[in-house]
């Protein structure tokens, strides 16, 4: 049966759904700064940015450009009501000391036990830049990672072991593709969500750790 892969908005849309009211939220670089569009208007979230920004708000397309308010991927952003902008040190002293409820990253790979491997593939001609990840999956209370599910190559970043360098060992509690909302438990990989049309044994296929499906999974049509 065919089935239509997530867009990263739509990825993006997903999460900012299951972020719950009351939460203080770091958005980390690519995808994850995408989740600011999709908050829903009734929820109060305290969105933070490793470059120092509390209560930031999404990138307004009429605004004069302002190159000195960006979040982690250098895009043009906003401050709500009540806002503030912080130092370096005060930024990643909220990361390390256990104040932001969630983190939400992208990933080269994620291992069975939850191990995050995000900032350095070994490539020629990549930079390695780990930035503030390991500072935020140490201190973050949860940690959402968003990401394809499958390389450009076809090969799947979902693994029994990370082959990259680790980010943070066993941190990761929840990954959402482009493809599936995976659960990551202290004995299982739960699929909470596919994609409309796609088989479990497919999704398998490309995932190289074993998977379990939920008795109450939802699939996910591209909206």
């Amino acid at each position: 049966m065919a089935y239509e892969k997530l867009s990263r908005r739509q990825i993006a849309r997903l999460v900012a759904l299951d972020i719950p009211d009351g939460a203080t939220v770091n958005l980390g670089i690519g995808i994850p700064t995408l989740v600011s569009a999709f908050l829903p208007a009734d929820r109060d979230v305290l969105l933070h940015t490793e470059n120092g920004i509390v209560g930031m708000g999404p990138g307004d397309p009429d605004a004069p450009l302002d190159l000195d308010l960006i979040n982690a991927s250098k895009e043009p952003v906003t401050l709500l009501p009540g806002a503030s902008i912080t130092d370096h040190v005060v930024s990643f002293a909220m990361m390390r000391g256990g104040h932001l409820d969630l983190t939400v990253l992208g990933a080269f790979q994620v291992s069975a036990r939850g191990d995050l491997a995000n900032w350095d593939t070994g490539a020629p001609g990549t930079i390695p830049a780990v930035g503030g990840a390991m500072d935020l999956v140490a201190g973050a209370r949860q940690v959402y990672i968003t990401m394809d599910h499958v390389t450009k190559d076809g090969q799947p970043k979902i693994v029994r072991e990370c082959t990259y360098p680790l980010t943070g060992a066993g941190v990761v509690d929840r990954i959402y593709t482009d493809l599936a909302i995976i659960d990551v438990l202290p004995d299982a990989m739960r699929v909470n969500a596919m994609v409309a049309g796609l088989r479990f044994d497919t999704l398998q296929d490309l995932t190289d750790c074993p998977l379990t499906l939920a008795e109450d999974w939802r699939a996910l049509s591209p909206e």
